[in-house]
């Protein structure tokens, strides 16, 4: 089966031109002649291959469903499709045409699906018969829906609601043409977006002759918070029972400063039945347990006795360990069932009324694991890879997995031996066209002693008899893994395609080496983590094949600090950094961002707390505070609406590197945020990127 072209009319195109609808996406992402000859892993061709999403299997573990996204460069566009694969037969087709996108797919039953689609120019919930492809529509609301979930007669559903005036327009009715914003308290703004008074809501509805009918706001009308939680909006933070009966979810009912400043979400449940609301994190805790970090993404077991979620100890800690609870709801008490396992764990699925599945970022890659109610625990998986989600059902799971040299496919996994079964090829043309190049895992000896995992990924065709300009990448976060992860922004691959050696270390706060290893980054980000990236490019330099008059240091956002406060310190051992959207000036940045709960954990507190010791370390040690030892040319990149690291700071970076006469270049996106999403955005990112490191290193 190729993936290269989908044109193929199906019942969906049946609302094709009507007023609103977008128009269809053609797709021909066929690799060229030119680019099958040349065999090297380009932004451009990285653009071509197809992008698998969400995936469900049917209740009898026969079918599955996933999501297949592919983008038109020229249109500057994607669209997303559902594809069918057959699990006894190995056949698989595609549902939906390229007049629409479509995606969250739900079984209904075992030939029927719903899932969202704005083939009528509006998000709404649709069900298909995947046998004759016939749809229907359930719902037509006058608001886009922005998830759903159906269980036996109840559904919810999610829309964006519009609680307080903030806009003059809004207040002033003679004054529409005004465009200032009026705020009284935090946050104005969040991630890529300012607060206009709306927030998403969950409704309660009932699913009854084929249609999700006008339901309840559960969150309460006049609640200027949102559930799911912003920014990510993930709907899988809500959760129907599985005999419709209760709604489990995730909210932080906080407003202003106090939301801005705390990580204390909720798990709470809802009642169809008496339309009442019960807070189980305040349920559970106990003097030892106050649950007053994040507690998130509640799941059901199978009878519907059990709610399993993750709860975060430490408030104002985002990266605080992910522990996994288990919440009796005759008793109203919960279990700590990992706490004897120094571990995260994530995407939690139950295989029984005993025993759950979940995946555990662990050394550097992702994996299944496995407890049972005692707290015992099993790997399921092993290897270098990341499991990125799965899902289960009868006794069958099905995988998505990539690695650093392969973007994600399916992968049926053996629950008793751990092995992985490739289920789809959707880049098979590229694979079969383009090379890669090699991936090492090295176990580099830190300043402290300690080991750390560092990957060095070898240009296509490498020759160790030649050398190589080398680029030491720093991670952002800061607390997030280097792992077996493939980007369609940051690619080690595509860095070794032009020839160059990347050296990736796992440097002290990355997650998956134990909670320590991750805490030690907060309150000494100039610290032992520099150390670790210096002793990172040190070792690795030692091979003959690195050249060490052409190396590079490139990092986005906590690696954008990175990079800027190497440019200070590194003695010489760079000829060029480039830094995305990175932390420059700690004070400014206090001001500036918006999640004041992560600066005031990670630095240590406000600057203007002069009897903190963590905080004025951090503060006496912000980057810009280096710029006299600055001496090396330095990309600077940003997006306009990155309300995370604002555009600002890049803006300080660049700024004193042109009075200290340094090269320099500011490369800013006016319709990006914190990363770079649009194709053809991407791609001029990609040149101006290589054509800075080869300007200085080749």
């Amino acid at each position: 089966m190729t993936f290269t072209m989908f044109l193929a009319a199906t019942a969906c195109s049946e609302n094709g031109g009507a007023q609103g609808v977008p128009e269809p996406l053609v797709i021909d992402n066929a690799l060229t002649d030119a680019e099958k000859a040349e065999g090297r892993l380009t932004a451009e061709v990285m653009w071509k291959m197809s992008r698998i999403g969400a995936q469900t299997l049917s209740a009898d573990g026969t079918k599955l469903i996933y999501t297949l996204t592919q983008y038109n460069m020229a249109e500057n566009r994607g669209i997303t499709f559902l594809w069918l694969k057959d699990m006894v037969s190995g056949e698989e087709r595609c549902l939906t045409d390229n007049s629409s996108s479509n995606s969250a797919p739900q079984w209904l039953d075992d030939k029927t699906i719903a899932f969202m689609s704005n083939r009528t120019g509006s998000s709404q919930v649709w069900a298909m018969d995947i046998e004759s492809g016939r749809v229907t529509q359930l719902t037509s609301f006058d608001k886009d829906v922005e998830g759903f979930g159906i269980a036996a007669d109840k559904a919810f559903y999610v829309q964006r609601v519009k609680v307080a005036p903030l806009k003059g327009s809004d207040k002033y009715a003679d004054m529409q043409k005004s465009k200032v914003r009026l705020y009284d308290d935090l946050m104005v703004r969040h991630w890529d977006y300012w607060d206009d008074g709306s927030y998403l809501h969950i409704f309660a509805a009932d699913y009854k002759d084929g249609k999700i009918t006008e339901g309840v706001d559960i969150i309460g009308k006049e609640s200027a918070w949102d559930a799911p939680l912003a920014p990510y909006f993930d709907v899988a933070e809500i959760r129907l029972s599985p005999d419709g009966s209760m709604l489990a979810y995730t909210c932080k009912p906080l407003k202003g400063t106090e939301y801005a400043l705390s990580t204390d979400s909720d798990v709470f449940l809802y009642d169809f039945a008496t339309s009442t609301t019960r807070n189980i994190s305040k349920e559970a805790a106990t003097a030892d347990e106050k649950f007053v970090g994040y507690d998130k993404y509640p799941v059901f077991s199978p009878d519907g006795q059990k709610i399993a979620f993750r709860s975060q100890r430490r408030p104002g800690n985002e990266a605080d360990q992910q522990r996994l609870w288990v919440f009796d709801l005759a008793t109203g008490k919960a279990d700590y069932i990992t706490r004897d396992h120094d571990l995260c764990a994530t995407e939690v699925v139950w295989a029984d009324n005993q025993t759950i599945y979940f995946v555990v970022p662990w050394r550097g890659t992702h994996q299944i694991a496995r407890i049972d109610m005692a707290g015992n625990l099993t790997f399921v998986t092993d290897g270098d890879h990341d499991i990125n989600t799965f899902t289960m059902a009868a006794g069958r799971i099905v995988a998505n997995m990539n690695t650093i040299s392969k973007a994600v496919e399916l992968y049926d996994v053996n629950l008793e031996t751990g092995a992985l079964t490739q289920l789809t090829d959707v880049n098979r043309e590229v694979y079969d066209n383009i090379k890669f190049g090699e991936v090492q895992k090295r176990w580099i000896t830190t300043t402290d002693g300690k080991q750390m995992l560092t990957w060095v990924i070898l240009p296509p065709d490498f020759d160790p008899t030649k050398k190589y300009p080398t680029l030491l990448y720093c991670q952002g976060g800061p607390q997030s893994t280097v792992s077996q992860f493939w980007s369609y922004r940051w690619n080690f691959q595509l860095m070794a395609a032009q020839g160059y050696v990347i050296v990736a270390p796992n440097r002290r706060g990355c997650p998956s080496f134990g909670q320590e290893w991750t805490d030690q980054i907060s309150g000494d980000y100039s610290g032992q983590n520099i150390r670790d990236y210096l002793s990172a490019i040190d070792e690795v330099s030692k091979e003959p094949w690195v050249d060490v008059e052409r190396r590079g240091c490139v990092g986005a956002s906590y690696g954008g600090y990175s990079t800027y406060y190497m440019a200070g310190v590194h003695e010489g051992r760079f000829k060029a950094f480039i830094a995305h959207c990175g932390i420059f000036n700690f004070e400014s940045m206090y001001g500036h961002t918006e999640e004041l709960f992560f600066v005031t954990n990670d630095y240590g507190g406000a600057y203007w707390d002069e009897d903190n010791a963590t905080a004025m370390r951090s503060y006496a040690n912000s980057p810009h505070k280096l710029v006299a030892k600055w001496d090396t040319p330095i990309m600077i990149i940003t997006g306009e609406k990155d309300y995370r690291i604002p555009y600002t700071q890049s803006l300080e970076a660049f700024t004193a590197a042109r009075v200290r006469g340094i090269d320099a270049r500011l490369v800013s996106f006016e319709n990006e945020a914190h990363q770079v999403f649009q194709p053809q955005n991407s791609v001029v990112w990609n040149r101006e990127f290589f054509g800075w490191l080869d300007k200085y290193l080749k």
